[in-house]
């Protein structure tokens, strides 16, 4: 069968689909919802193609795919795919290992914030640093950064090191002149204590400070300062989820999920941090039956009590893609899903998993 037999020949079910080239090589891996629609697209419309992706379409001879059950499977098989076969063209259009970090440094009595590909750049034995991240986006991160410090008036253009004299950015009004040290230096560090809460999820202060000066400039009709406003807290709130992603993968979880695939059918899938533990179909005429309820409750508690959780310590940049993707799962509307507690798990508590296995597939089916 050719490539175009291949293609027209999809199902329009989720899965993963490899792209080869004139030699049998894997060059592309990618997923999809629907995977005939999907890889239509990339001999259709060529106009509207990035160049990235009309050289990768050239060079696709013939293709694989995989059927997968639901969607959720499909992103979890394509990115374990990629950190297994290391598609060429995967990179270059991302690259996974392209992580940001965000490092705050202390030199001297002032802190700096830096934007960093590798926060060990630099570190001497005895530095004093914060660390967060990893962040997948380097442009949001930097977009997020100078919208924080512009906002605040603390861009300052002289290196902490240097002696204390106000920089040129003061005389723009990017710097309040903590530059010069006395009172504006403690206003800086105030203002830097707000920021670390900012990023630590403590306070969001300094977020609803941004969404304050962005108001007072639309009522003022300044909609460029508005406008600016506006992308750097969106920047902001994409850094903070980002953050949110960073503490469920840490938290290195045991989670029940279910979601139904047809009328009749759901697929559970038991996770353990942010692996797949155990996946099966149950057929069911009515998600509510007693019976699939207590079915589902024994798989679990099999399941969880033959796999010990690993506390974690801290998370790899490797972990992050498949953190992002089932915590951004677990809250869309697609599935249903609970935390599994270690108490759960004893016998004296199955009335507890019980009750909340029985909300799960309630929500399941209302949805």
């Amino acid at each position: 069968m050719n490539l175009t037999e291949k293609v027209k020949n999809l199902p329009l079910t989720p899965g993963v689909y490899l792209m080869k080239d004139s030699l049998g090589n894997i060059i592309y891996v990618g997923k999809a919802k629907a995977l005939k629609r999907r890889v239509q697209s990339y001999f259709q419309d060529s106009k509207s193609h990035s160049p990235k992706v009309k050289r990768l379409v050239k060079n696709i001879k013939d293709l694989d795919y995989t059927l997968t059950d639901t969607e959720f499977e499909a992103f979890m098989l394509e990115c374990k795919l990629i950190k297994e076969i290391k598609p060429p063209y995967n990179k270059k259009m991302k690259n996974p290992l392209a992580y940001t970090y965000i490092v705050i440094r202390t030199d001297g009595n002032r802190r700096r914030i830096e934007v960093s590909y590798d926060p060990g750049d630099g570190v001497k034995q005895g530095d004093r640093r914060l660390l967060f991240g990893p962040y997948t986006s380097r442009n949001t991160v930097e977009r997020a950064v100078q919208g924080v410090l512009e906002s605040y008036s603390i861009l300052c253009s002289n290196p902490p090191s240097t002696k204390a004299s106000l920089c040129l950015n003061h005389s723009l009004g990017l710097c309040i002149g903590m530059c010069a040290g006395g009172e504006s230096l403690a206003v800086y560090n105030g203002i830097m204590d707000r920021i670390v809460a900012l990023l630590d999820g403590t306070d969001i202060s300094v977020l609803e400070g941004m969404e304050q000066r962005m108001a007072a400039a639309a009522e003022n009709y300044n909609y460029e300062v508005a406008a600016k406003y506006r992308d750097s807290i969106g920047a902001v709130r994409s850094l903070l989820q980002k953050e949110k992603v960073i503490e469920f993968a840490g938290a290195n979880q045991r989670i029940a999920m279910v979601e139904p695939i047809n009328n009749q059918t759901l697929k559970l899938l038991l996770l353990q941090g942010n692996r797949i533990l155990f996946q099966t179909k149950l057929e069911s005429e009515y998600f509510r039956n007693a019976s699939l309820k207590a079915k589902i409750t024994t798989i679990i508690r099999d399941n969880f009590r033959k796999s010990p959780l690993q506390r974690s310590g801290d998370i790899s940049r490797h972990e992050i893609d498949e953190a992002q993707i089932i915590y951004s799962y677990l809250k869309s509307s697609s599935c249903s899903h609970i935390i599994i507690r270690d108490e759960w798990l004893n016998p004296e508590n199955e009335a507890i998993m019980d009750e909340s296995v029985g909300e799960m597939l309630l929500k399941c089916y209302s949805s």
